[in-house]
C-alpha cells in the first residue's frame, strides 16, 4: 500500500454566520478566482444573490483581482448562505490586505459585512402555532 502525502494549501481563514448559514472563506495569492462550495461564483444564479455576494470583492477593486478565495457554505436558506458569503469573504479580504482604509470602507458600506448577525428564530409558545400567533379566543 502506498501512502502519499496530502499537502493542505496555506492560506487565511475567516468565518461568517447568518442565521443557521456558516461560511468559512480561505484566501491566498492568486488571479482573482472566486468559488463557493467548488462553483465559480460567475455561475451562482439568481443573478441578486451574486451580486449580494461579489459587493466585497467590488468595494475592494484591484485588491480582489491578486487574491484567490474559496468559500464553504453550509446550512439555512439561499439568502442566508449568500450573507454568510458575503460576510466571509469580506473578513478575508481585510484580514489579507491589512488595510484599514478597506475596512472603513466596508463599515460606511454595510456594517454587516464585517459584523454577524445574532438574530434568531424566536421560540415557540404554548397555546400558538407559533412564537406569536395564538389561537382565536371566542367571548361567546
Amino acid at each position: 500500500m502506498e501512502v502519499v502525502n496530502v499537502t493542505k494549501k496555506k492560506g487565511i481563514t475567516s468565518k461568517a454566520k447568518k442565521k443557521e448559514a456558516r461560511a468559512r472563506a480561505v484566501i491566498r495569492k492568486g488571479t482573482g478566482k472566486v468559488t463557493v462550495n467548488k462553483t465559480n461564483i460567475e455561475v451562482i444564479e439568481p443573478r441578486y444573490v451574486r451580486l449580494f455576494i461579489q459587493e466585497p470583492l467590488n468595494l475592494a477593486g484591484d485588491m480582489a483581482k491578486q487574491v484567490e478565495i474559496e468559500v464553504t457554505v453550509s446550512g439555512g436558506g439561499f439568502m442566508g448562505k449568500a450573507a454568510s458569503a458575503r460576510g466571509a469573504i469580506a473578513k478575508a479580504l481585510i484580514r489579507f490586505t491589512k488595510s484599514k482604509e478597506l475596512k472603513q470602507k466596508m463599515i460606511e458600506y454595510d456594517r454587516m459585512l464585517l459584523v454577524d448577525d445574532s438574530r434568531r428564530k424566536e421560540a415557540k409558545k404554548p397555546l400558538g402555532r407559533g412564537a406569536r400567533a395564538k389561537k382565536q379566543s371566542s367571548k361567546r
